[in-house]
């Protein structure tokens, strides 16, 4: 099945330059924050999860992404100077974890294109949460280049990957990254992190209405009893140049009923809070879930917001701290690293920022027609990470 295509709107603003400067700690208004790892957002949401992106480059150039038509040769990428560098990286996320970020994911563009990746998470794989617990490390890949390096991931302290497939059909697949790569090698990444023990893997598949939601059940067929989670997120409004439309997005609701034609499920109880992906359990011949057929998520973020207890802030590759996904600007972060402050002085200005938080942008779409032409752009996702 081809795939609609729509008219992209070329963003005329680059975001990546309108960060909001941080004043020093002493203009900061307030008293002092310390961390102590109870920091909460004006809705009581409490600071647990750090994205990091750590480069602005992909391998692939799918559509929701990274189209190649924005991205082409001639797309002007960060130059490496203004890349936060590991240490600079480590620093940051060292007071993150002093304020209660219990779980680090890093992302991109495509992450393993960073080079030497692996000297970052072992950095970060020695960092500590307050109670003195390893942090959940993990990574967010395309799988292009999974097999090569996962036994290295796995020595450097990583402790898991999430891996994006959109489909198992190779022609699909194909047409999806727009790059002309081969399904099976992702496969085989997937098995090679099997192998050096980076688990338990997630599979990510976005799905889109006519391009590849015809993959849903065999992707599940697939699956199912593999000791892998597979996860259909919802095709999202991210960013200003993939031309989302919402007759585009395929329900969760659809996808939970397009799975139960073929597979028994129950829901789950989520296994922690914050989870942003409804669990669904497949069923044995008693009704009750088989451990050994595992189970599948489904992420509705178009559909049914979960803003109420996201605990989510996401770190950009040259420093901007951005407090939603769907945010169309960040805070420069970058300037205080590279300037005078104090370790001190960066724990309060994240704690300054994430007290301040109030974004709920997925609970308030349904009232705010996404905006796909003029007036403030959202980040892409390339840039901010998933």
């Amino acid at each position: 099945m081809s795939e609609r295509f729509s008219p992209k709107v070329v963003p005329l603003v680059d975001l990546r330059a309108g960060a909001l400067p941080v004043p020093a700690a002493a203009n900061l208004p307030g008293g002092r924050i310390t961390a102590n790892g109870l920091l909460t957002d004006t809705l009581g949401r409490n600071l647990r999860d750090l994205r990091i992106s750590v480069t602005d480059r992909c391998n692939f150039r799918c559509g929701y992404c990274m189209p190649k038509e924005i991205f082409d040769k001639d797309y002007t990428y960060l130059p490496h100077a203004s890349l936060l560098s590991f240490e600079e990286i480590t620093r940051l996320a060292q007071q993150f974890v002093n304020h209660g970020v219990q779980k680090i994911r890093l992302t991109g563009g495509e992450p393993l294109l960073r080079k030497n990746i692996e000297v970052l998470i072992e950095k970060l794989s020695r960092l500590r949460t307050v109670d003195g617990t390893p942090l959940d490390l993990t990574l967010t890949t395309n799988g292009a280049l999974l097999a090569r390096k996962a036994q290295s991931l796995k020595d450097a302290g990583l402790q898991r990957v999430t891996v994006s497939l959109d489909a198992l059909d190779d022609a699909v697949f194909r047409r999806m990254n727009d790059v002309d790569f081969p399904v099976a090698d992702v496969l085989d990444g997937i098995r090679a992190a099997q192998a050096a023990g980076l688990g338990p893997i997630k599979v990510n598949m976005v799905v889109k209405r006519g391009t590849n939601d015809q993959e849903i059940l065999p992707m599940a067929r697939y699956f199912k009893g593999s000791g892998l989670v597979l996860r259909f997120i919802e095709y999202m409004d991210v960013g200003a140049t993939n031309g989302w439309r919402m007759d585009d997005v395929v329900p969760s609701a659809e996808v939970v009923q397009r799975l139960q034609t073929e597979f028994p499920l129950l829901a789950l109880a989520p296994t922690s809070p914050g989870e942003t992906a409804q669990r669904w359990g497949y069923a044995d011949a008693s009704g009750a879930h088989d451990p050994q057929a595992g189970e599948i998520g489904v992420i509705s973020s178009v559909t049914q917001a979960f803003c109420g207890d996201c605990n989510r802030a996401r770190l950009t590759t040259e420093g901007q701290l951005y407090l939603c996904l769907f945010a169309n600007q960040g805070y420069d972060l970058r300037s205080l690293v590279r300037g005078e402050a104090s370790d001190a002085d960066l724990a309060h200005a994240i704690g300054h920022i994430w007290t301040g938080r109030s974004d709920r942008y997925s609970e308030l779409r349904g009232a705010q027609a996404p905006d796909t032409g003029g007036g403030a752009r959202r980040v892409e996702m390339s840039y901010i990470g998933g």
